[in-house]
């Protein structure tokens, strides 16, 4: 593949509904330029864009990948995204690369949710937008009734364009025009025509404002409306050194902007990591500023380290080609870069900037992993750290409490590719596990109990005698003595300390953390031959034992701050649910672009599946984040049950 100046490159998403045919319509754009001699099906698993095996099984998208379509000596970088939910991390990662968006729409579907996503997701991005009706030959496609829809949905800026321009296209659009430049809204007020130049400059920052967003319709199967699409792209998409000055920060911390300019010092962005057991790591770059070349050394500002570029190639799919310079606004692959990862910038060592990392959505579940062979958990963190590089959209993190390795997600299916992953790429096969609760223990009352270690073995003996009072802290652990006489020395007290904290890692009541514990040493014995730090150590732990279990004690569960972002519709639904929870409504905020906030709070116990809930509930409408509050305490007939399980579990 040839090089391409900065002006002959167009960077566009393809975003959408699962199943709209976004895929599709690559085959089509590759088979109209020649690229490929027959158009492959997803369900048949021979599409340039979706090769990976696991999207070959599914037949469906699970990684965002490139497809560049070269169309009259134009260079349209593709980034095909997935459709599904699960998988909206790569969609933010794809929007990070380019300067346009195309919202796929299946034309006898409709509005699906993953369109009201997709159009969200252009919105939250402030990238220019286009709308692609794809499936026009459907029997059941309803064209006229669709736009109809979008329009009412999201607004008259969506327009039927056609090629060329008609009369009345033109005049429906000049106000549209006007708006985004004052010399041409006087000129409309005026009733002015506009020239042609004019025109063509207020439509191009009428569609780089979001005011106008083209519509245009296909069916990328037949191959009807694809090379007038790739038309519209050259015509109407930005170019990339038309996007708005790339803001970063300096060494310092302090905000600055780079051009999208070739003349520029070097820098790029990786939006995207590929993990390959084979090749090894392949990172993917928008090259913001400045050109790269093959032996170049750039500063990771991330890592302060310099990564030579050593090995660099254009992706087509799987498909990789020679590269020569990469110029500003183009994208790139490149391979064996020491100490990158996704959201990393590269940049010219002596030209600092750092641009802003890829934002990912707070996973919403979470599941834990067990190795189902002993000895593999090693191999099971290497492969989870390898696919983290992938796609940082999940979370690995070990519990200390609970013991578990727990997965965190969007949900239960993209849990379930990571799993598969791990055995396809690394070959390790693991069961999953719901994620257990870290209850706590601790006591509503006070105690004063005597703990005597004494033991005769012959030669020395063990002595160690504590009076301890036990009672509520607001501390997570308080210790301090009251000794007079030297009943027991002092050399011996913080023997009695260490023997106490050591206590409180496991409860008397089901094996739960102990917290918010006061005790206070205040009398005791020794022996002068038989005592150690150990006998004491022995002795404050079974003080511990006693006083915890006479000071009335009960267990605690982690409550959990819950934020429920919904449509208006499924309100109702979603707070009952949540009274079903034993959570409790703290508030609504109404949402700038429509739909509610829902604040509340509710045990972390009844939350843990709560993502695929809510999903069934909203019909993937609903999203939520959830952080921890504070600890409360179990009510009585449910603390009975979770002490006869934890105690089934130790038998």
């Amino acid at each position: 593949m040839k090089g391409y100046t900065s002006d002959n490159i167009r960077n566009v998403a393809l975003v959408g509904h699962g199943g709209c045919g976004k895929t599709t319509f690559l085959e089509a754009a590759l088979l109209a330029t020649g690229v490929i001699s027959r158009i492959g099906k997803v369900e048949d698993g021979n599409t340039v864009s979706d090769y990976d095996k696991m999207e070959i099984e599914k037949g469906y998208s699970i990684s965002t990948s490139i497809v560049p379509v070269e169309h009259n000596k134009v260079k349209i970088n593709f980034i095909d995204t997935p459709g599904s939910f699960d998988f909206a991390g790569e969609v933010n990662s794809g929007m990070r690369a380019v300067e346009a968006a195309v919202i796929v729409v299946d034309a006898a579907s409709g509005i699906q949710v993953g369109t009201e996503k997709a159009w969200k997701s252009c919105k939250d991005h402030n990238m220019p937008t286009f709308v692609l009706l794809n499936k026009a030959d459907h029997e059941n496609a309803n064209i006229d009734g669709v736009i109809a829809d979008l329009q009412a949905k999201f607004g008259s800026a969506i327009v039927p364009f056609t090629d060329p321009l008609s009369d009345d296209l033109k005049e429906t659009l000049s106000e549209a025009i006007a708006e985004n430049d004052e010399e041409l809204m006087e000129k409309f007020f005026s009733g002015e025509a506009f020239t042609d130049e004019e025109f063509n400059r207020g439509l191009a920052l009428g569609i780089a404002s979001g005011s106008i967003v083209p519509l245009y319709t296909c069916s990328a199967l037949k191959g009807t409306g694809v090379k007038e699409f790739l038309d519209a792209m050259l015509k109407y998409a930005p170019v990339p050194t038309a996007h708005p000055d790339y803001e970063g920060v300096n060494e310092d911390g302090e905000a600055i902007t780079r051009k999208c300019d070739v003349n520029a010092p070097a820098s790029a962005f990786v939006f995207k990591t590929i993990a390959d057991p084979f090749v090894g790591k392949i990172s993917l770059l928008k090259v913001v500023s400045g050109k790269l070349t093959v032996g170049m050394e750039l500063l990771n500002t991330r890592a302060d380290k310099t990564e030579k570029m050593g090995t660099m190639f254009f992706l087509r799919g799987k498909t990789q080609g020679e590269v020569a310079p990469v110029v500003a606004g183009d994208i790139v692959a490149a391979s064996k870069l020491q100490y990158t990862q996704t959201g990393d910038t590269l940049c010219d060592k002596a030209n600092y900037i750092q641009y802003p990392k890829v934002a990912f959505a707070p996973a919403m579940l979470f599941m834990a992993v067990e190795s189902k062979a002993k000895g593999e958990e090693d191999k099971i963190s290497a492969g989870l750290n390898k696919l983290m590089e992938e796609d940082p959209s999940f979370t690995v993190t070990r519990n200390a409490e609970t013991h578990q390795t727990l997965i965190g997600a969007q949900s239960d299916i993209q849990i379930g590719i990571i799993t598969a992953k791990l055995k396809d790429k690394f070959g390790v096969s693991v069961d999953l596990a719901d994620q257990k609760i870290a209850y706590r223990e601790t006591i509503k009352g006070s105690s004063d109990v005597q703990g005597k270690h004494k033991k005769q073995t012959g030669g020395s003996g063990q002595y160690g005698d504590v009076h301890i009072r036990f009672s509520p802290s607001q501390e997570n652990f308080e210790f301090s003595e009251e000794l007079f006489g030297g009943s027991v020395p002092k050399n011996y007290v913080p023997a009695v300390e260490k023997g106490l904290r050591e206590c409180m890692e496991k409860g008397p009541l089901a094996g739960f953390t102990v917290t918010n514990i006061k005790a206070v040493l205040y009398d005791g014995s020794y022996h002068a031959v038989d005592s150690s730090e150990m006998a004491f150590k022995v002795a404050a732990s079974l003080a511990f034992k006693k006083g915890i279990v006479e000071a009335k004690p009960v267990l605690l569960e982690p409550v959990m701050h819950v934020e429920i972002t919904v449509p208006d519709e499924y309100m109702g639904d979603v707070m009952g649910d949540m009274n079903k929870r034993r959570g409790k409504i703290l508030g609504m905020e109404p949402q700038p672009g429509g739909g509610q906030k829902l604040l509340a709070e509710a045990p972390q116990a009844e939350m843990t599946k709560y993502a695929i809930v809510l999903r069934s509930m909203t019909q993937a409408r609903g999203s939520f984040v959830m952080n921890f509050e504070r600890y409360e305490e179990v009510p009585a007939h449910l603390a009975e049950k979770i002490i006869a399980e934890a105690k089934k579990d130790e038998e």
